[in-house]
């Protein structure tokens, strides 16, 4: 079956779904995040086949979200988020607010933050960057980009 390009589409969320809307890769961005930096790692914490986290680390190697650096003469790799993964490690912090919220159970959440500025433990706030305001999907308004694609009314 082929999948749908999402990256051909005019949406930025489904430009992102291309790179990161497989279950598998937030899942390895958030090892590498935390520490885990080598296949074997991550593949142990994960429970992945060998194939599925190969095929997703390529993939996220290609779309510049990883870095592959050698670490062995066989050669063998580690992973390193590049700038453009550790801004989606924000996205994941904001999945992980929502979860903890709606899916963690009597339990609770199973990681704290603790902000490194103030030395809190706390959760990610969206805020509006122009004045500071707490934004969330009630208190804006959806407007067309300079990229959106051309609508006709009625089609």
């Amino acid at each position: 079956m082929q999948r749908t390009n999402f990256g051909e589409m005019a949406c930025s969320i489904a430009r992102a779904l291309d790179v990161i809307g497989e279950p598998w890769s937030p899942l390895i961005l958030r090892d590498v995040w935390v520490g885990f930096s080598r296949f074997e790692q991550i593949q142990a914490d994960l429970g992945i086949s060998r194939k599925v986290l190969t095929e997703r680390l390529n993939h996220l190697v290609d779309h510049g979200v990883l870095d592959r650096k050698a670490y062995d003469q066989r050669p063998r790799y580690e992973y390193v988020l590049t700038e453009k993964g550790v801004e989606l490690i924000d996205l994941l912090m904001v999945m992980k607010g929502w979860g903890d919220k709606w899916c963690a159970g009597e339990a609770g959440p199973p990681v704290l933050y603790r902000h490194h500025a103030c030395g809190e433990i706390t959760d990610v706030d969206l805020r509006c960057a122009q004045c500071g305001q707490p934004m969330h999907a009630n208190d804006i308004e959806v407007l067309p980009g300079p990229g959106a694609a051309v609508r006709v009314s009625g089609q």
